[in-house]
């Protein structure tokens, strides 16, 4: 018999993390760092209601940090075996979390100044670049679709889910006596058909329990013909108001997505931008870790790429400027029109962002794109929902910029294609589903009753099941 309790990622989007025990041995799939509210956020000092120095192994789906996040701090408080992963999150994750650890130092630095002047105690930053270091260094990679031996009788295999480079659809399987197996799918993000540079998310026909992401579990993302042709538009009609474009996107995935549809429209001559900014330093290297891995593309996109003697995303796009230091990045605030600037954070939540918000969102010819998942509790989330005066950086500000949400453009599976996903299984698995806000996963439990015929079970923080 196997154990499996919930740890995160349970009736919200972020936070993923489930404890295994099987065969006397402990394995944590995921470490992920939760988002979204303050209040949320402040329980990740105090994640691990367990010790992760009784932990066998740990296994990781994908970089982002929702999924990996917290892997400095389980090294620290103990953890000191090995870190299961693909080549590909291997190589983003060395970027995403060193990233994260600077930000933790830079916003407890900031937050200690306030709290020294009001007589608060000061706080340690959640974890450090050493712990991160320390978690690097655990890392061992595998290849996709070959079986490798974590724990006492514990096997794990990578399957691809093309969210982003390098995620995976995880499969563990329980060696018991008398040649029993036991079969846990951990479908990981599952990535959206649509979306133009990665391969399609593997076919898994039989498991005994699944543990299923239900992001977008209540709606189909629109048609990627009809949002490409909006995205023309917006381009089109920023350019006649004479405004720039900012797109809050994530630095890995949905970045380089969005600079190969803005190289086929400057490729068949429809973009009327003469600059795309891409201001983002983590972006720039999660764009370079791309390139290096074109192999992992579909072959199409990758064959048209280099059919034009770009080779890469980067050439692919002649007009991109990429910008990775703070004064390259200030000087975009002189462009006051006819530009493109593409930056994080993905949620507006921080990065470079929200500073050219302060200096465009008030503008009535500028143009915002939100092209992916906006958390509630996020700037980004509070400005799909139209809040008129939003508070960035110390400063109340007129929202007069044109939103637009174009959801062709995420990187999850929608609703159709979960459930199509979901329909190559040979027979109904224990289902459970994660990664979802409490009535997208509801919906989605419905959709599969009555498509299917098969029951999935919607879990609670810390509940613990037998399989």
């Amino acid at each position: 018999m196997a154990l499996l309790t919930f740890k995160g990622a349970v009736q919200q989007v972020t936070g993923s993390c489930y404890l295994l025990e099987a065969n006397g041995c402990r394995v944590l799939l995921e470490c992920g760092m939760t988002q979204g509210y303050r209040r949320d956020e402040a329980h990740n000092r105090n994640r691990f209601d367990f010790m992760p120095a009784t932990l066998d192994a740990v296994v990781i789906s994908h970089a982002h940090l929702d999924h990996s996040g917290l892997l400095p701090k389980l090294v620290a408080e103990g953890y000191a075996g090995p870190i299961y992963m693909t080549d590909g999150c291997a190589e983003l994750l060395k970027l995403m979390l060193s990233d994260a650890a600077a930000l933790q130092q830079r916003d407890t630095e900031w937050e200690n100044k306030w709290r020294k002047r009001a007589g608060k105690p000061l706080i340690e930053p959640l974890y450090t670049q050493a712990d991160t270091d320390a978690a690097l260094a655990l890392c061992q990679v595998h290849a996709y679709d070959k079986e490798a031996v974590i724990a006492n009788g514990i096997s794990v295999t990578f399957h691809e889910a093309g969210h982003i480079l390098g995620s995976a659809i995880v499969e563990i399987t329980i060696h018991e006596a008398h040649n029993l197996t036991r079969k846990l799918v951990f479908s990981g993000d599952l990535g959206n058909s649509q979306s133009p540079l990665l391969k399609l998310p593997a076919t898994i026909e039989e498991a005994d329990l699944l543990l299923m992401e239900s992001t977008y579990g209540d709606r189909d993302h629109r048609n990627l013909d009809d949002t490409l042709e909006e995205f023309q538009q917006i381009l089109d009609a920023a350019w006649a108001a004479g405004g720039n474009v900012l797109i809050p996107s994530f630095a890995v995935g949905r970045t380089q997505d969005l600079l190969y549809y803005l190289g086929k429209f400057y490729q068949a001559g429809t973009l009327k931008q003469q600059a795309v900014f891409l201001d983002s330093p983590m972006a720039i290297a999660a764009t370079e870790i791309y390139d290096r891995f074109r192999k992992d593309f579909k072959s199409e996109e990758q064959a048209t790429i280099e059919s034009q003697g770009a080779g890469d995303l980067k050439h692919w796009l002649p007009i991109l400027k990429c910008t990775p230091t703070t004064e390259e990045s200030m000087a975009i605030n002189r462009v006051s029109g006819g530009a493109i600037i593409i930056a994080g954070s993905g949620m507006c939540n921080g990065g470079r962002i929200v500073h050219h918000f302060k200096h465009n969102i008030w503008r009535d010819d500028c143009h915002v794109i939100m092209p992916g998942f906006q958390a509630k509790g996020t700037l980004g989330r509070r400005l799909v929902d139209g809040e008129k005066q939003v508070r960035i950086i110390h400063q109340s500000l007129a929202v007069r910029a044109h939103l637009h949400t174009l959801g062709g453009f995420s990187a999850h599976a929608g609703q159709s294609q979960l459930i199509e996903w979901l329909g190559q299984f040979k027979r109904s698995p224990e289902i459970y589903l994660v990664h979802g806000e409490l009535e997208k996963s509801q919906t989605l439990a419905q959709v599969i009753k009555s498509r299917l015929g098969w029951l999935a079970s919607i879990p609670e923080l810390d509940e613990q099941i037998a399989f």
